[in-house]
């Protein structure tokens, strides 16, 4: 198997990687400290990629505080945009494919219907821009790229809305959960599964492909599909978006079409209740 360099491998994608190699065995995944992989340092990766001459890259780094993004514009850009750019002009120096994730928010979100791949990204938050710019450095400086954008990404580490929503759960006896805001989760155990199996492929299909669990809900229904499995007991309130005002709008409808990998790399995807599942039973009996 190719030997393979995880960029970000603290983070929430990175652990997970990490997680699905130890279960499959795998040791050609390189996980490299922070100090050694920091993206805005062309030097230091440089370095890295000489030292383990790796023939995949991936790209989990990411600047991923949606609201918090509207006000810290240079530090979202350097880290979603100047940082790919880096990562994707040492790949095409060393001839190595990079897998990068972005998001769903690179869309509108305005209309309910599947997105594929061809249709046009108008972001309407800076985070969703700037991973735009992310993608679009990326499809500039290099030849060989994946680029799945993924959503709602969840799992056992780091923070996120199901460790949010448990937390929040045990704590309080009423939540107001926005209820016209709709998506497909993705565990992102599910999401590392996928990464790793186009790996192994070896195929050279590079371009941009959508990932995220099957199915659609609402952050609602995601809610109390949380609170179901989980056995929590808590009153979950539907609310509309304009009732709780964020920094950044977000999209509406950003449920994406998954059929393009799913055809081409023959990836079956769980559907979003058994990996919410799968998740709480890991997160309660840890």
């Amino acid at each position: 198997m190719s030997k393979t360099i995880v960029l970000g491998a603290s983070g929430q994608l990175g652990q997970c990687l990490k997680n699905i190699c130890e279960k499959r065995g795998i040791t050609e995944f390189i996980f490299p400290p922070e100090e050694e992989a920091n993206i805005l340092d062309a030097e230091a990766l440089e370095k890295l990629f000489v030292a383990h001459q790796p023939a995949y890259a991936v790209n989990c780094a990411a600047y991923t505080a949606v609201d918090k993004a509207e006000d810290d514009v240079d530090v979202a850009r350097k880290v979603n945009r100047d940082g790919p750019e880096i990562i994707a002009r040492l790949c095409q120096k060393y001839g190595i494919v990079l897998v990068h994730v972005s998001t769903d928010f690179v869309f509108k979100g305005d209309e309910p219907r599947l997105l594929n791949e061809e249709d046009v990204a108008e972001p309407i938050n800076i985070y969703g821009l700037t991973k735009l710019e992310g993608e679009q450095v990326i499809t500039a400086a290099t030849d060989k790229y994946y680029i799945i954008r993924t959503s709602w990404l969840y799992s056992e580490y780091g923070n996120n809305f199901v460790k949010a929503m448990l937390k929040l759960g045990a704590e309080r006896d009423e939540l107001g959960i926005i209820a016209d805001q709709i998506g497909s989760p993705t565990y992102a155990i599910d999401l590392a599964g996928a990464i790793v199996d186009i790996i192994v492929s070896g195929k050279d299909a590079y371009g941009i492909y959508h990932y995220s669990n099957e199915g659609v809900t609402s952050w609602y229904d995601f809610a109390v599909g949380v609170f179901d499995i989980s056995n929590t007991t808590v009153k979950v309130k539907p609310i509309k978006s304009t009732e709780y005002v964020t920094k950044a709008i977000r999209p509406a409808f950003s449920v994406m079409d998954k059929s393009k990998i799913k055809s081409v790399f023959n990836i079956a995807i769980p559907y979003w209740r058994e990996s919410l599942t799968t998740c709480i039973n890991i997160l309660q009996t840890s």
